[in-house]
C-alpha cells in the first residue's frame, strides 16, 4: 500500500487532497504485465487546471528547439532536477511548473553498443549523460562505431531534416574530433 500513499503525496503537491488522490488513483489499481500498479490519474479539477496552462505540447516545443539547433530540456524547481524527455508534469514530484532550459550540449558517454544491421553499415547507440544532469539515448557520429568508449566527452550536433531523417535528430560527436 505504500505505493498508493506515495502517489497520493505526489498528487497533493499539485493541489489534490489525499481523498481525491485515492479516488483519482482508482483504488483497485491498474494491471500491467500481471502486476498491480499505482495509477496517477489526476482528479478532473487538477487535470483541467494543468491542461488549461498548456498552450503547446512539450514535444512540439522540444522539436522547435531542435529546428534551431538547440537541445532543450525541462527543469523541476521543486526537486532541483533536470527532466528529459519533455513532459507536462514532472516525474517524482508531480509538479506542473517545469521551466524550459537549453543545454550547452556537452556530455559524457555513459554506455554504448554497436548495432550490425544485415543490409547496412554498423552504427553505435549510446546513452549520453549531459552536463545539466539528464541522460538521453543517441548516437556518436564521425568516428567508427567500435571506437566510441564509455567516459568519452561528446558535443551535440543536430542533424537537420533531409539528412536521413524526417525531423531534426540530436546526435553527438567526440569533443576531441570536433576541435
Amino acid at each position: 500500500m505504500d505505493g498508493w500513499h506515495s502517489g497520493s503525496r505526489r498528487l497533493t503537491s499539485v493541489g489534490v487532497t489525499p481523498g481525491e488522490a485515492r479516488t483519482a488513483s482508482l483504488g483497485k489499481g491498474v494491471h500491467w504485465r500481471g502486476r498491480r500498479q499505482p495509477c496517477y490519474f489526476l482528479a478532473g479539477k487538477v487535470a483541467d487546471g494543468i491542461m488549461d496552462k498548456v498552450t503547446q505540447s512539450p514535444l512540439a516545443r522540444y522539436r522547435e528547439h531542435l529546428e534551431k539547433g538547440e537541445l532543450a530540456y525541462q527543469f523541476d524547481h521543486s526537486t532541483g532536477t533536470a527532466v528529459f524527455h519533455p513532459r507536462v508534469i514532472a516525474p517524482g514530484s508531480g509538479s506542473p511548473d517545469l521551466e524550459w532550459r537549453v543545454s550547452a550540449g556537452l556530455g559524457t558517454v555513459y554506455a554504448t553498443t554497436v548495432n550490425h544491421p544485415r543490409d547496412s553499415a554498423p552504427y553505435n547507440v549510446a546513452l549520453i549523460d549531459l552536463d545539466e544532469g539528464f541522460r538521453m539515448m543517441s548516437r556518436v557520429e564521425e568516428m567508427e562505431p567500435k571506437d566510441v568508449k564509455i567516459g568519452m566527452r561528446v558535443k551535440l550536433r543536430v542533424n537537420g531534416r533531409g539528412e536521413g531523417a524526417t525531423e531534426p535528430l540530436p546526435v553527438f560527436v567526440s569533443v576531441e574530433a570536433s576541435r
